[in-house]
């Protein structure tokens, strides 16, 4: 499986994303009711909009990235870690296109369930903010076969479009070994807003790009990284 990607050829990437304000009352009065619309066929029958906020980071819309960590294979053996993790969205997303602007056209993305959440929502906060798309990131008016995008989630389907597994559940399928002393996605919003703890985010978010990783080096047949292998750039 995937005997003719080089992994050196992609960049791998993970995002983590909160509600826009830590608190639904903050939220100005015209999204409140857009939020009110947006979410009302989502919500149980005793959820006021209110209590369905926590939520919110999952729509670009409403929410927002804290946190990009992106990895490189330097060679089969060698993955450099980097995260971009900052309060203002703007920055964080200016330094990130500054990365990929650095890198070639054709490099490849690859992210779990990236073609349905990571790059779709990276593109629309990147116009929120009033940038320029980047050019591995705009697809628009390309046929399927000219995106240079992986999704890890994609691969294992199969074609079976019904099927979700999570990063989690390959990584177990796999015996990859991802440690359990840290977060899990739905902690991102509390630790961001109450804790204000970005690096605890940021050393979550890089565990998934180097799960990643390894998994891709499952399908492909090879021995996974060791952590001595992984450098983490700060």
């Amino acid at each position: 499986m995937l005997n003719d990607i080089n992994l050196q050829q992609l960049l791998l990437l993970d995002i983590e994303t909160v509600p826009q304000y830590a608190e639904f009352s903050e939220v100005p009065d015209n999204f409140k009711s857009l939020w009110d619309k947006k979410t009302v066929h989502l919500r149980k029958n005793e959820e006021t909009a209110e209590d369905f906020y926590e939520r919110a980071g999952i729509w670009a819309e409403f929410g927002k990235i804290v946190c990009i960590s992106v990895a490189m294979f330097k060679t089969d053996h060698h993955l450099k870690v980097k995260s971009f993790c900052c309060d203002d969205e703007d920055q964080l997303l200016q330094d990130f296109i500054k990365l990929l602007d650095s890198k070639p056209g054709n490099l490849m993305l690859c992210a779990h369930n990236g073609k349905e959440f990571d790059f779709p929502y990276l593109c629309r906060r990147i116009l929120i903010n009033k940038l320029q798309i980047p050019k591995q990131l705009n697809i628009s008016g390309k046929k399927p076969w000219e995106i240079n995008h992986i999704d890890t989630l994609e691969l294992w389907k199969f074609g079976d479009f019904k099927n979700y597994t999570s990063l989690d559940l390959l990584a177990a399928i796999f015996d990859i070994p991802t440690p359990k002393d840290d977060i899990d996605g739905s902690e991102v919003r509390h630790v961001y807003w109450k804790e204000k703890d970005l690096k605890r985010i940021s050393t979550y978010c890089q565990k998934d790009v180097i799960t990643m990783a390894r998994l891709l080096q499952k399908f492909k047949g090879l021995e996974i990284l060791s952590d001595e292998q992984i450098t983490i750039v700060e």
